[in-house]
């Protein structure tokens, strides 16, 4: 099986597991993973932080946002850049006012209400969005491969790279390419999994 077919069936399966997801069970799961992610020294240690709209049946980040944002945080958003086929990162501390919906419906950056970063350098913890993850710190995305052109510009240090994730999301193994860049912190409704470990 090609590689590109295998993650094709993993997201299917992943997205369904995902989309099942009542209503009751996730709300409750998000909130548990929100208090997780809170509690994570890494994010509290940090001073700006990389995070992200979610849609869909995905981990529900509004609240963790909020979060960042009352913690007196720097908050950066990213914005689909259609012309480069990349993510724009902006700092956003004023959600209602300067988000609008944009690629996908995902609430995006206003280019005029916001400042742009010059560098995911900026950031010293980033919460990335994803369908698929393994305990050994591979992650699966949607396929357009944003993230992973993102970090890709990144300078050492870069910033500790995290994703939020339902329990239905952690499978055995994650077929890799050369460019797919690991993450070091899972988080779930359940457990706090440092990927270094395994």
């Amino acid at each position: 099986m090609s590689l590109a077919l295998e993650k094709k069936q993993i997201r299917t399966h992943i997205l369904a597991l995902r989309e099942q997801l009542p209503s009751d069970v996730r709300t409750a799961s998000d909130a548990a993973i929100t208090a997780r992610l809170l509690q994570l020294p890494e994010y509290q240690c940090a001073g700006t932080v990389l995070g992200y709209m979610n849609f869909g049946s995905e981990y529900a980040s509004e609240q963790w946002i909020a979060s960042v944002l009352s913690e007196g945080k720097q908050l950066a958003l990213p914005r689909v850049n259609p012309a480069t086929g990349r993510l724009d990162l902006y700092w956003v501390d004023d959600p209602d006012y300067q988000l609008q919906k944009g690629l996908w419906g995902i609430r995006e950056p206003l280019v005029k209400r916001c400042k742009p970063l010059n560098s995911i350098n900026e950031v010293e913890f980033a919460l990335l969005p994803g369908i698929a993850f393994s305990r050994n710190g591979a992650r699966l995305g949607y396929g357009g491969g944003f993230y992973d052109k993102l970090l890709a510009t990144c300078a050492a240090p870069r910033p500790v790279l995290a994703v939020a994730a339902y329990g239905q999301q952690i499978v055995i193994q994650i077929p890799q390419e050369k460019t797919d860049v690991r993450i070091e912190w899972i988080v779930t409704e359940t457990e706090t999994i440092n990927c270094k470990e395994f």
